[in-house]
């Protein structure tokens, strides 16, 4: 049976990305209503919080455009170890773009690192995996967890999460939640969803904008080898993986878009 290939899907500009993207989610958000009354979710940093504020903060356009973050739970795809209200916290960053401007009634529950083990990025990395056996299930009873959908970004080098090109984490079949102390892009010290988790999600979706992402989107789509990190959770993801791009991020690319319905 052929392997199944991620969508692309590009927009002309950041409203109808976000619009899109918007769609996305309430689909798959009201799929893990579905399945389990609930929809847990994992996002990353980077410039992936602004634009999902655009989208999710956005008016309902009807009965079928409904965002319900009371039954949301927010997990971190990575996380620094830094302290919450730290310019380089990915939690920090969600609740200024995002979690700050829904209403208070309307909080939806999240899950920030345990910042007691900073100075220890293998016990940070290894109470955030016991927060994910709690929400999801004993580890004897599921090999991964299944998110519902996971939000991610896409660096200039290709890397995902903080999941970086060449690196021995990216060989790491047994965690859940990973510790890195040498990330070549500071801060050194973060954890980090592993390959497996990521690549076994109901959905995985990145958002990757700005003409200065061409050369490494061209990268990941167009080479027969896939080595980079978003090239790999492409690879082992394939229609379950979605881009929302916009045209400059894909400009020269070979892969063939879609048509977001």
């Amino acid at each position: 049976m052929p392997k199944t290939q991620p969508n692309l899907y590009a927009f002309g500009n950041i409203d109808s990305l976000a619009a899109a993207l918007r769609g996305y989610v309430v689909q798959s958000q009201n799929a893990g209503f579905s399945r389990h009354d609930s929809f847990k979710v994992a996002v990353s940093g980077g410039s992936l919080p602004k634009t999902l504020s655009q989208a999710l903060l956005a008016p309902s356009s009807g009965p079928e455009d409904v965002i319900d973050f009371t039954k949301w739970e927010i997990f971190f795809a990575d996380e620094r170890a830094v302290p919450l209200d730290h310019a380089d916290s990915n939690y920090g960053l969600l609740k200024s773009e995002l979690l700050d401007k829904i209403p208070a009634d309307q909080q939806p529950t999240v899950h920030p690192i345990d910042t007691t083990y900073l100075n220890d990025t293998q016990e940070l990395a290894d109470q955030y995996e016991k927060t994910l056996v709690g929400s999801f299930a004993s580890r004897d009873s599921v090999r991964l967890p299944i998110f519902d959908l996971i939000l991610l970004g896409c660096g200039p080098d290709g890397h995902t999460c903080s999941l970086f090109p060449g690196h021995p984490l990216l060989r790491e079949t047994d965690a859940w939640v990973a510790p890195i102390e040498d990330s070549p892009k500071p801060p050194p010290k973060r954890i980090t969803l592993t390959l497996p988790v990521v690549t076994h999600a109901v959905r995985v979706a990145f958002v990757a904008t700005g003409g200065g992402k061409k050369d490494i989107m061209k990268e990941i789509f167009d080479s027969l080898e896939p080595t980079l990190p978003c090239s790999l959770v492409n690879e082992a993801s394939g229609d379950r993986c979605s881009w929302f791009v916009d045209e400059p991020a894909v400009e020269g690319v070979g892969f063939p878009r879609k048509a977001f319905l």
